[in-house]
């Protein structure tokens, strides 16, 4: 009996493959083999960066915090510090927005905690 091999998914399974490498130049967007390895090591980026940003946008946070407060006369150690014994239940994403954007409604937390 012949080898028979299921062509219809192997053929869909390439396909999902070449989709995820439109817009890649040179071989990796039409070249099977090369665009296999350039989808996958994107996916193992992309797995990788997500949880990259969570740290970078942390660190952006803690800077922009930061600066804020030393303008108020007082270091983020201090100031997280004095929220946690104040029982103030803000995260350091909206502190850092309060910080840039609405910089009256920091100065009243700061004052709140010195």
């Amino acid at each position: 009996m012949p080898r028979s091999t299921n062509s219809v998914a192997s053929r869909a399974r390439r396909k999902k493959i070449m989709k995820l490498a439109k817009g890649y130049f040179g071989r990796r967007k039409n070249v099977w083999t090369v665009a296999k390895n350039a989808v996958e090591k994107g996916m193992l980026y992309a797995y990788r960066d997500r949880r990259n940003n969570k740290r970078n946008f942390r660190s952006l946070w803690i800077v922009r915090i930061n600066a804020a407060t030393r303008m108020h006369g007082m270091s983020y150690s201090k100031f997280m510090g004095q929220l946690k014994a104040n029982n103030i239940e803000l995260n350091r994403k909206v502190l850092a927005d309060l910080a840039v954007n609405n910089p009256a409604a920091f100065q009243a937390i700061v004052e709140k905690v010195k």
